[in-house]
């Protein structure tokens, strides 16, 4: 039999293959060069993702590390500061990109669930003195990795980007998992896209396609993430195949995200009543993260799923995280089910 089509892989939503229906939109591609911006199926793909969340352009991009390093690059100058959660995405996830690519600081606000508020920010915030570094940008990212799928309350959001514009800081999101959060909160895409400077989606996590993320801007952004895209390598030629596999991603599989959530809320109830497992975070959305008893050991626990062919990722030293994504099935979390009440 083959093991590849039995393997529960709970390690992440980025593992997923494209369907049926998005492998004929990307067969029917219609492409072009996009560095001369020829390219149909890309072209079409900037305009809906933009006119999603009111923006007046996107840009497609391989990768959402690529579209949050221009952002910053663009929203700040080198020796700036940017305002940002301990657990978020862009710090630890981003290989010192801020720095590196931009020459820009962190200024790290912790908290355990990853979330900032409006009054973290004001608390944050250089003085105009020469000793300080300018602060200039805030991100967020909704939902956070980091600390199991949680979201953002728009209310919270409403109150931060009135801060910023006070203040005049640019505010960007992380949106890699955004329509997590959205099609819980039940929130109006163009109301919550207008409390941001910039936004970056994600195609390839819990939408199903295989690469790329757009950013979103104004023109006069995007006219400048243009050219940050081909200062870091990013300008891509015939690349509508993918992008037509995110127009699909966009227009059927946002909905369906709440089965990944509803599969995450039945994982967590069995995590539970797991030997060994000490206590489970909540989901929110599609992200579990539990604890296992260091004298029992997460590799031992690792093998364990292993051997049943389920395949997971630690968080940290003592944590494990599922993350469920449209190849898990209500099978799945039986066979799940039985290799946790094995585990002794």
């Amino acid at each position: 039999m083959d093991k590849q089509k039995i393997m529960i892989d709970l390690r992440s939503d980025t593992v997923t293959k494209p369907s049926k229906g998005m492998l004929e939109a990307m067969f029917s591609a219609k492409v072009g060069d996009d560095v001369f911006q020829e390219d149909e199926s890309i072209n079409n793909l900037q305009q809906l993702a933009a006119k999603m969340f009111g923006f007046e352009a996107g840009l497609f991009c391989p990768s959402g590390t690529m579209t949050n390093q221009i952002a910053v690059n663009i929203h700040t100058t080198p020796g700036d500061e940017v305002i940002c959660s301990s657990l978020c995405h862009i710090y630890n996830y981003e290989g010192g990109g801020v720095a590196r690519n931009s020459g820009a600081q962190v200024k790290l606000i912790s908290h355990p669930k990853g979330l900032i508020s409006a009054s973290d920010i004001t608390d944050n915030i250089n003085p105009s003195d020469a000793h300080y570094a300018n602060t200039s940008l805030v991100c967020l990212e909704d939902t956070i990795n980091k600390a199991g799928g949680i979201k953002y309350d728009l209310t919270e959001i409403k109150k931060i980007r009135e801060v910023c514009t006070h203040q005049k800081l640019n505010l960007h999101l992380d949106g890699a998992r955004v329509f997590n959060s959205l099609v819980e909160t039940e929130s109006n895409y163009l109301d919550y896209g207008s409390q941001f400077d910039s936004i970056s989606i994600c195609l390839s996590k819990g939408l199903g396609s295989p690469s790329g993320s757009v950013l979103l801007g104004s023109n006069s952004f995007i006219k400048k993430a243009h050219r940050a895209r081909k200062a870091f390598g990013g300008g891509m030629r015939q690349a509508g195949f993918i992008a037509a596999a995110g127009t699909y991603a966009l227009q059927n599989n946002i909905p369906r995200l709440k089965d990944d959530h509803h599969t995450a809320k039945a994982i967590a109830t069995l995590l539970k009543e797991t030997n060994h497992v000490t206590s489970v975070t909540l989901p929110e959305t599609n992200i579990v993260i539990f604890d296992i008893d260091p004298a029992f050991g997460i590799d031992a626990f690792l093998n364990k799923l292993k051997i049943n062919n389920i395949h997971a990722l630690p968080f940290s030293k003592t944590k494990i995280r599922f993350v469920t994504h449209l190849h898990i099935t209500d099978n799945d979390v039986n066979d799940l089910e039985k290799c946790l009440k094995s585990i002794s």
